[in-house]
């Protein structure tokens, strides 16, 4: 039993590495590379990884805010999911928050856009509680789990 523990361990350690790896920059293809840098020319702190067959970027920009993308092997940004300051989540998605977590306070959001959507993940706080939660443009929470 202790051998079958051992190898489902095994498995599942091996099978993290498979899913996402790093690569340089190098081995990135050329128009997945021309896509970024032409939609991020400022991109500061650039770490590639490869996850089947996307390739995410993790990236800063000059203010040090983070930033993650996603893009197909043709070039195309399936996705980018960028730090935000608090006050720059929109006014709607605060007051939704500020209803439906009462007592707690913002401790960090995320602006993130996929397809032809924009969704805002916030991490909300009191001194013995913490939530995430999903936000859609106007407000409307999506999804929300404990920390």
């Amino acid at each position: 039993m202790k051998k079958l523990n051992m190898l489902l361990l095994s498995l599942m350690f091996l099978a993290q590495f498979s899913y996402a790896q790093d690569i340089p920059q190098r081995e990135v293809p050329s128009l997945v590379l021309n896509s970024f840098k032409q939609l991020f020319p400022k991109a500061l702190d650039v770490e590639w990884e490869i996850r089947g067959e996307d390739y995410v970027v993790e990236f800063e920009n000059i203010f040090g805010d983070d930033h993650k993308a996603w893009f197909n092997p043709t070039g195309k940004l399936l996705k980018h999911k960028q730090e935000i300051r608090v006050s720059q989540l929109p006014d709607v998605v605060r007051a939704s928050i500020k209803n439906d977590f009462k007592g707690y306070r913002i401790d960090s959001a995320e602006k993130i856009q996929a397809e032809n959507s924009v969704t805002y993940k916030v991490e909300v706080e009191t001194l013995f509680d913490e939530w995430e939660a999903i936000y859609s443009e106007d407000g409307k929470l999506l999804e929300k789990w404990r920390d």
